[in-house]
């Protein structure tokens, strides 16, 4: 199965596994399913780091290129398709990088990891 996983997901799986409820590390830990990272949320974490918000212990992109040879994370662009997609989404969630990730989901029909509360207003499956 191809998922979806969130930000502030990835930061969990990446340096605080611990805090990721049962469900999701054992979809992230599945080597049957495909881990993708959008990189709206490449992007949303780059600007966090600069702006002192967010650390990781390796640094991000060394962080995301030992889980993409680790553990076969696959980054998502972001299409022409997933923007447009947007129209469709009520404004049940603000953050745009979150508007992108749900909109992401439904073109490429995958499920989110996520334990943001306001996903569930729209029509994705969640982990």
């Amino acid at each position: 199965m191809n998922l979806l996983i969130d930000s502030h997901e990835f930061i969990w799986w990446a340096d605080s596994p611990q805090k990721l409820s049962s469900q999701a590390l054992s979809a992230l830990l599945n080597k049957s399913n495909n881990i993708c990272l959008s990189s709206a949320s490449v992007w949303e974490m780059q600007i966090k780091v600069q702006i002192n918000k967010l650390s990781f212990r390796r640094g991000l992109k060394t962080t995301i290129e030992m889980h993409r040879q680790q553990n076969n994370l696959h980054i998502l662009p972001i299409n022409l398709s997933h923007i447009y997609e947007l129209e469709n989404l009520p404004f049940h969630h603000k953050d745009p990088f979150d508007r992108l990730l749900i909109a992401q989901a439904i073109v490429e029909n995958h499920p989110i990891v996520t334990d943001d509360s306001n996903f569930s207003a729209y029509s994705v499956r969640l982990i």
